[in-house]
């Protein structure tokens, strides 16, 4: 029996599987060398563009994989989600198209346009006050009777975020370390997975912003603990990491990071006009701790950067910017 089996992580069979499910309703985002992160960071960059994925972001993969494997009367019953952004488009999209009643709660924090997705593609949205707020009606929704898609503590939706690790380990030429933003860690938890079967030596890093620590407070007490949110990203801004996500992480990641809100802000800025790619902080976050793995590894080192998602208007990053006085 390997690890991975032992303690109940996903498996290479589970993401393979999970890739067959979605083939043809996701896409197969671009793997390429970027110049322009190679020439700012000053180590070969090579980006996974799932910023490109239908919705705007790797969270189509796992809630389709999901959405697909649900009974005639859970899909009869609909579904329900909890979001501070994208996990809530890409389920209001997809139960949209597979003529599924969706209801998305997010905080008021998450991003107007997000909201406004949500409903043009016919899902409820309901608003609380704040993310932990938002956790607490989606038990009270799931209790009711409809079928809880969780953005990260679900095997299947892990193995769906998986996904973006196998066609990243196929794809992608020399690599020695990954970063992969963390918000409950469903992504990197199945990245890691995949990576970890196809590549097995590469170095697999997490990031995070201050304010939504979520794993790296978990990895300090040993296990899933609830943390106060402040960061202005609110798309990694879950109140706990899962049991399920704190084992794939404790198990197959190498090191979580933080970033400030600023820098992740300022990363975004970074990629726009370094890589030529429209991001969002969540994703913006991963250039200044790539700088930071650089300072660990030392020399000749080939970075791989999952570019999760791109759900931020130029107004928002603008506010953003101009709160932080960056340019």
């Amino acid at each position: 029996m390997t690890v991975t089996e032992a303690r109940g992580l996903i498996s290479i069979k589970d993401v393979e599987s999970a890739a067959e499910s979605i083939a043809g309703h996701v896409v197969r985002t671009p793997t390429v060398p970027s110049p322009g992160l190679t020439e700012l960071l000053g180590a070969p960059v090579t980006a996974k563009l799932e910023l490109l994925q239908r919705t705007g972001s790797f969270k189509v993969r796992g809630a389709t994989t999901k959405l697909l494997a649900l009974s005639e009367s859970e899909r009869a019953a609909g579904v329900v989600a909890v979001s501070g952004g994208n996990h809530g488009i890409a389920l209001a999209v997809m139960a949209g198209a597979l003529h599924i009643k969706a209801t998305v709660v997010m905080p008021r924090s998450a991003p107007t346009r997000a909201v406004d997705v949500a409903e043009r593609a016919g899902a409820t949205v309901r608003l609380t006050d704040d993310m932990a707020g938002a956790f607490a009606l989606m038990t009270e929704l799931q209790a009711s009777g409809l079928t809880l898609v969780h953005p990260f503590d679900d095997p299947a939706v892990i193995a769906g975020q998986g996904t973006v690790g196998q066609e990243f380990a196929d794809d992608a030429s020399e690599l020695t370390d990954v970063l992969v933003s963390i918000g409950g860690g469903g992504l990197i938890a199945g990245v890691a997975a995949a990576l970890r079967a196809r590549r097995p030596d590469v170095r697999i890093w997490g990031v995070e912003t201050r304010g939504a620590e979520a794993m790296s407070q978990a990895l300090a007490a040993g296990g899933p603990v609830p943390v106060e949110l402040s960061s202005v990203v609110s798309t990694l801004s879950a109140p706990s990491v899962s049991q399920l996500t704190y084992d794939h992480v404790s198990t197959l990641v190498t090191g979580v990071l933080v970033v400030s809100d600023a820098e992740a802000v300022q990363g975004t800025l970074d990629l726009a006009n370094h890589a030529k790619v429209w991001a969002e902080p969540a994703t913006g976050c991963l250039v200044p701790a790539a700088r930071q793995v650089l300072e660990r590894v030392g020399a000749g080192a080939a970075l791989g950067i999952v570019l999760c998602g791109g759900n931020a208007t130029t107004a928002d990053v603008a506010t953003w910017a101009n709160r932080f006085a960056l340019s």
